[in-house]
């Protein structure tokens, strides 16, 4: 499948319109079958799915070693992140943060300078690579730390953006942004340096347009890319029950019903719509749904495949159902 490519706010860096996200990949809520999620990132790459996400995090570094081992050798972009540094030793109910089977460490927060540092160089040893592409600040923000927010934010205002600063600079990294599940926290992090890029998850897709007001703006007039992860809203776009990864609750529900209602009267899947409807915005560079196996690369290609009429978009805004200034596709934004 040959994929559009656009560029990475104002470096050289070029990524596919649709990625790979790679949370699955370390067994996010659900164990992953290690040689499954390789054959699945092999299979994605040979379809042009050359942009892969991954994160420390993700499996208490699984991920990042079973991404590792498929790009070795391939022309990839990659991006990683840091904010989390692993220490060994497993926590006592490591399902509690989502990974049923994650490798022997717990995650430890630190946005300092030291820990930036410290943390590429160990998904360097855990990639097994010698480049990585992107690095995202990983949930930074209110909605991750709570009270303890301020704190953190001051330690990467104070020495931990001078890490990224410095990684980009040098050349070990092309670009630096954000990797968070909150809008808010881009608008205050504009303040504190200059990023390249934000990975934004969940906050805008066809159930949720609330960073048109400001976010998109922002980014838009100063030359920062975004990537959309979390195109389904967890799940509940692509007919789960989840919603932000919790019981969706019931005006969420009618929302997608109504939105489905008008699918099929268009003859359009939801999730085609839903993985679509981003890529409308001039910001937005590549959308990167979380992928666990075959079957869920196969439905992602087959709904990136779908041919959209305008109408069904006008459509959609003119019932409310999505806001009357999202800008949406006016063309397959999958095809050259």
């Amino acid at each position: 499948m040959m994929l559009p490519r656009r560029s990475i706010g104002r470096t050289s860096l070029l990524v596919p319109t649709l990625g790979f996200g790679g949370a699955p990949l370390g067994g996010l809520l659900n164990p992953v079958d290690d040689i499954e999620a390789a054959q699945t990132l092999t299979e994605a790459f040979a379809q042009g799915l050359t942009y892969v996400d991954t994160a420390p995090f993700y499996g208490f570094g699984r991920s990042e070693h079973t991404v590792g081992d498929a790009l070795r050798g391939q022309d990839y972009v990659l991006s990683t992140k840091v904010g989390r540094l692993l220490k060994p030793g497993m926590p006592k109910d490591p399902a509690a943060l989502g990974w049923p089977e994650p490798l022997p460490f717990h995650p430890v927060f630190d946005y300092s300078y030291d820990a930036i540092m410290r943390s590429v160089e160990d998904s360097f040893q855990r990639l097994g690579l010698d480049r990585i592409d992107i690095l995202y600040v990983h949930d930074i923000g209110r909605m991750t730390h709570g009270d303890a927010h301020e704190g953190h934010f001051s330690d990467l205002a104070n020495s931990g953006y001078k890490a990224l600063d410095e990684l980009r600079a040098g050349g070990v990294v092309k670009a630096i942004g954000l990797g968070v599940n909150e809008s808010a926290v881009c608008m205050d992090a504009m303040g504190i340096g200059d990023w390249d890029v934000f990975l934004l998850a969940g906050r805008y897709t066809l159930l949720e347009q609330d960073p048109l007001e400001d976010l998109l703006v922002a980014c838009t007039d100063r030359g920062i890319s975004v990537v959309i992860g979390g195109p389904f809203n967890s799940g509940i776009l692509v007919g789960g029950k989840t919603w932000n990864y919790g019981a969706a609750p019931d005006h969420i529900r009618k929302r997608v019903a109504d939105l489905s209602a008008h699918c099929q009267a268009f003859g359009v899947p939801l999730p085609a719509a839903a993985l679509q409807f981003p890529l409308g915005h001039d910001a937005v560079v590549s959308v990167i749904p979380g992928l666990r196996n075959r079957k869920e690369l196969q439905d992602a290609l087959k709904w990136a495949s779908v041919e959209i009429p305008e109408s069904f978009w006008d459509t959609l805004k003119a019932t409310g159902l999505v806001s009357p200034d999202a800008p949406t596709p006016n063309s397959n934004p999958f095809k050259v």
